[in-house]
């Protein structure tokens, strides 16, 4: 069994930064690849982040590029996305995936593993 707790969601004013984390428990499994996602009301879940283990990569979706950062230590099963200059488009519930697979995908359906997700929400 896997579980993922999200800390650090919050209400915050555009401009401002903001730093999610991340701890999977994985007794008997082994996670590669963690991830962020985040879903706004009425909208689909969308791809933000993700970082694997093995081989220590990132991926950041192309528009949140050189806003968002990822980053942790998969072995250890935490992992940490800091964003900066926070728009109110950002405010979503940004929720934690994880997979047992060495992955950098983008399709939430790839990911067998998901926290309870964290609020984010950024005033104007």
């Amino acid at each position: 069994q896997v579980q993922l707790v999200e800390t650090g969601g919050d209400l915050v004013q555009a401009g401002g930064s903001l730093r999610l984390s991340c701890t999977a428990s994985a007794a008997r499994f082994i996670i590669r690849t963690m991830a962020w996602f985040r879903q706004a009301p009425g909208k689909e879940r969308e791809f933000v982040a993700a970082q694997s283990r093995l081989r220590s990569q990132s991926r950041i979706a192309e528009s949140l590029k050189g806003r968002v950062t990822i980053s942790g230590n998969i072995a250890k099963l935490t992992v940490t996305l800091q964003m900066s200059s926070l728009k109110p488009e950002d405010t979503a519930v940004y929720y934690c995936a994880a997979e047992d697979y060495e992955l950098l995908t983008t399709d939430p359906a790839d990911y067998s593993y998901w926290g309870q997700g964290t609020q984010v929400t950024v005033s104007s």
